[in-house]
């Protein structure tokens, strides 16, 4: 959660109604998102900083699904 006063943070979403369970997002980035038993990700929906915010891009870019994005909290 942000601070007051700081500027937001950005934040995973998964559309579900794109997401195929590939997994490269779980390999990209571990620290926050994780595969449920059939393979598809779980989000740990923690606050992206700005130092994950590079590695969240290319994750997001990599998604073959294009399921993956960024919001801003």
């Amino acid at each position: 959660m942000s601070k007051p006063g700081s500027k937001p943070g950005s934040k995973l979403e998964i559309d579900w109604t794109r997401c195929d369970g590939h997994g490269l997002c779980a390999g990209l980035l571990p620290e926050d998102v994780v595969l449920d038993e059939w393979g598809f990700p779980v989000l740990r929906g923690r606050e992206i900083t700005g130092g994950e915010l590079p590695d969240a891009r290319r994750a997001v870019l990599a998604c073959p699904a294009l399921a993956l994005r960024l919001t801003k909290r």
